[in-house]
């Protein structure tokens, strides 16, 4: 436990974070209890004020941590500081191999297809598992801050620090990040290229494992595609380029249109499976990001195809030189559904702000009776 007063400046990646919030990010064992205790008694101190839990900090300025809180206490909320997993020399070998650029802020991999991004049930290897190989002693842990479908390969951008996970994750959720991907399509698109609007619902009796158009009750989904070259009838390789982020979009809207992806049983059956030698592994690979940076430049990163994927690129006399996974210019257009949510969601906003009115049956016992109307 600590027994002296701490004293911290204010780091650039914590400029403009709630004061609670820089202690879960820096001293996650102390409590939101232990804070507000501190707060209120006026313990804590930022440039030798008094300071609330909800008051925002700013690059420089000096933080007074009174002594104690490090030990957790049942029933004052605090938690005890995340331990780092102990990883294997192979497990640590293949974090590393996967690395395609690392920037202050970020951590760029190849994500390999088969290895799912986060855990979950019956779930054990996952990239999520691997990031103690990029923490360095007084390091905070990377953060994952998008995904890629187990059985997708490509780029993965996870994020260095805690400011810059939110600086990323703004990114994305905007849409200012550029993903393109490259897919194998099962059969040949007859519009070389377009737009495909099709908005994605959970699809009932699957237990949200699986996404289909619906029309009514889905939530608004694009994507862009473009046909890069084909090999007769049996298959083409397409640019994808998601407007939006929904589970399975690709691979739900590919399958929509009679397209499915290479290897994609789930979406598109057996017509998802070409005959001879090609691999029945996914064809869908996250080719290229760009990306903000925290630090002003752009991350521009493109990832090389998995084994089975060039394999059957080649298979198929496809010219990897053909395309150069350039995203489309500008922000996309926002749906008429879009649009009609935005304008659903203002609506409501502006009726939860005005205040209740009260009938004059409700306004006591001195109210005045309402007049009778003439007879």
């Amino acid at each position: 436990m600590a027994d002296e007063v701490r004293q911290f400046t204010v780091a650039a990646d914590d400029d403009g974070v709630r004061l609670d919030r820089w202690f879960k990010r820096n001293l996650p064992q102390v409590g939101f209890a232990t804070v507000s205790r501190w707060a209120r008694t006026g313990q804590i101190r930022v440039d030798g004020k008094r300071a609330r839990p909800e008051d925002r900090l700013a690059t420089g300025q000096v933080l007074r941590v009174p002594p104690g809180g490090d030990q957790p206490q049942a029933g004052k909320g605090a938690r005890p500081a995340p331990k780092r997993r102990a990883l294997s020399a192979d497990e640590i070998a293949a974090a590393r191999a996967m690395v395609i650029e690392e920037t202050p802020a970020a951590i760029v991999l190849n994500k390999p297809p088969g290895l799912a991004t986060q855990g979950g049930t019956k779930t054990t290897q996952h990239v999520d598992g691997l990031l103690d190989a990029f923490v360095d002693e007084g390091e905070p842990r990377p953060r994952l801050v998008h995904r890629l479908d187990k059985d997708t390969s490509g780029v993965l951008l996870v994020a260095r620090t805690p400011g810059s996970a939110a600086f990323f994750s703004k990114r994305f959720s905007g849409r200012s990040a550029k993903k393109v991907y490259w897919a194998l399509v099962a059969g040949r698109p007859e519009v070389s290229h377009g737009l495909i609007e099709a908005p994605l619902a959970k699809q009932p009796g699957t237990g949200g494992e699986k996404m289909h158009v619906d029309e009514e009750n889905g939530q608004p989904a694009k994507t862009r595609y473009r046909v890069v070259d084909r090999a007769g009838n049996r298959a083409a390789w397409v640019e994808l380029e998601p407007l939006t982020g929904r589970t399975h979009q690709l691979r739900a809207h590919m399958a929509a249109i009679g397209h499915p992806i290479v290897g994609d049983g789930k979406y598109g059956g057996q017509d998802a499976f070409l005959t001879g030698s090609i691999s029945r592994k996914m064809h869908l690979h996250a080719r290229r990001l760009i990306i903000d940076s925290p630090k002003g430049a752009k991350i521009d990163v493109t990832a090389e195809l998995p084994e089975h994927f060039a394999a059957t690129m080649e298979q198929l006399g496809f010219d990897v030189s053909l395309s150069d996974a350039s995203p489309t210019e500008g922000p996309p257009e926002r749906t008429k559904e879009e649009k009609k949510q935005a304008a659903r969601q203002h609506a409501k906003q502006v009726r939860k702000s005005k205040p209740t009115r009260r009938g004059r049956a409700g306004a006591g016992p001195g109210a005045r009776p309402p007049k009778k109307g003439r007879r």
